[in-house]
């Protein structure tokens, strides 16, 4: 792109046929759309298409390709590295496209690619129905399923992408291909946790089950001394877990503000209520917590249980690793590097994996991080812009101490933007060298790359 005027010149020809709305700073609405959901981002797209259907995707995407922008595409806006938006590039915005279909008796729903977990469970549940989506209501179906899929039912139904039956897709050099088991198999088996680095999904096809509306779960909390005791607790029950009951465990702080330091489990059983009720016994015997509220659920209401922790707009810096086992020492560093934590948002947290999740082969899909064992998070958030220093040197602090306890696998979902090396190829594991092979089918020149790029293979 040579001049402003070019460029200017060139958004009215796109805009004769888009149906979409394309804004540039002056337009009205432009930084709403521009803030993604970790207010630490602060980018100013040239341009930010948002797209009302397959067709405007389609034209961006040719409209940036051709012009040479770097592109970014949005579709929830939830990554905490900010990858869904770019400085003088074009912004492709799927957040308006949010249609959603239930198709009960197949228990199969078709959902576009801006649609959040919110709006997919609200429909889904008016049947009885759910996938594995996120733990917090607000993200996008499309970056946490191509990125993997942590969500309550994953001990019971897999994560996320293993529910993916098809996907419609908008490459770079212009097609509309269908990727599913038996059409374009490869980019099928690379989008199950290859991201957004083969085109642009513009809607997903899921497998439902049978879910609620309502379940068993909800948050035990104990006083933050009483934390090498819980996490002991915690170590040892989720070695045999049924494949209902999902358990994660965390060192928070209390939710008024206070900078009160907790020990806390959130818990979910996607079984009967009788199940539910007797697989969380021993969670509510143990100890003496200070809050205790697991109990009946609906599933909707499990799914934005935590949402309030996580407001847009809060200033985010994470970092994350998988653990195999919760060592002695492992507990201890984590009570000690929590000691530290200077704002009371911040958190770590520890993501138990097990059941229906481990029991897909390493290469089956591109998501390699199927043994047991816990997802690391070091969680700074914080609302002051002047506490950014510490509270992001907290993280890397944190992160840098916990490191010899850490599994080589990473999950590309939760990889931050300040990496001293590409951690793409320990987010892949073996599955890197196929992934570069399959960019390079349908990305050879790499234009989709402001992502957790994968880099065509030669």
């Amino acid at each position: 792109m040579s001049t402003v005027q070019d460029l200017a010149r060139h958004i009215d020809e796109l805009a004769k046929s888009f149906a979409g709305h394309l804004l540039q700073s002056s337009t009205p609405g432009y930084d709403d759309a521009r803030r993604v959901h970790n207010g630490l981002i602060d980018k100013r797209p040239a341009l930010i298409a948002r797209c009302a259907g397959v067709a405007d995707v389609a034209d961006a995407l040719e409209f940036g390709r051709e012009l040479g922008l770097e592109i970014a595409v949005r579709g929830g806006g939830h990554n905490v590295a900010g990858r869904a938006t770019i400085d003088g590039g074009l912004m492709i915005d799927l957040a308006p496209m949010k249609g959603i279909h239930v198709d009960a008796g197949r228990k199969v729903a078709h959902a576009q690619g801006g649609a959040t977990w919110r709006e997919f469970n609200r429909e889904t549940q008016l049947h009885g129905l759910a996938t594995t989506g996120g733990v917090v209501s607000t993200t996008g179906i499309a970056g946490l399923t191509l990125g993997g899929g942590v969500g309550w039912l994953m001990g019971k139904h897999g994560l996320a992408l293993d529910n993916l039956l098809s996907a419609r897709i908008v490459t770079p050099d212009g097609k509309i291909l269908t990727a599913n088991a038996e059409e374009n198999s490869d980019l099928f088996w690379a989008v199950r946790g290859g991201g957004g680095n083969f085109g642009i999904v513009a809607s997903f096809e899921f497998k439902l089950h049978p879910v609620g509306p309502m379940i068993t779960g909800g948050l035990i909390a104990h006083p933050f001394e009483r934390a090498r005791d819980l996490l002991h607790f915690y170590r040892d029950f989720t070695q045999s877990l049924p494949d209902e009951l999902i358990v994660f465990a965390g060192l928070v702080h209390a939710p008024d503000g206070s900078g009160t330091k907790l020990a806390a489990l959130v818990c979910a059983h996607c079984g009967d209520e009788s199940a539910g009720a007797e697989a969380m016994k021993p969670l509510k015997a143990f100890g003496t917590p200070v809050v205790d509220a697991v109990g009946p659920i609906s599933y909707c209401g499990l799914n934005s249980l935590l949402d309030a922790a996580y407001p847009k707009g809060a200033l985010n810096h994470w970092k994350s690793s998988f653990l195999s086992q919760l060592s002695d020492d492992t507990i201890d560093n984590l009570i000690e590097c929590f000691a530290r934590c200077p704002t009371p948002m911040g958190q770590l947290l520890l993501e138990h994996f097990h059941g229906a999740a481990c029991r897909v082969g390493v290469s089956d899909t591109a998501f390699p991080h199927r043994g047991a064992g816990y997802n690391l998070v070091v969680l700074s958030e914080w609302l002051q812009p002047a506490d950014t220093r510490k509270c992001t040197q907290w993280a890397r602090d944190s992160y840098d101490a916990l490191k010899p306890w850490m599994s080589p696998g990473r999950y590309v979902n939760y990889l931050g933007d300040d990496e001293g090396s590409d951690p793409t190829a320990a987010a892949y594991g073996v599955n890197y060298p196929r992934l570069q092979k399959i960019k390079a089918k349908y990305d050879p020149y790499n234009i989709l790359h402001m992502n957790q790029n994968i880099v065509p293979a030669p």
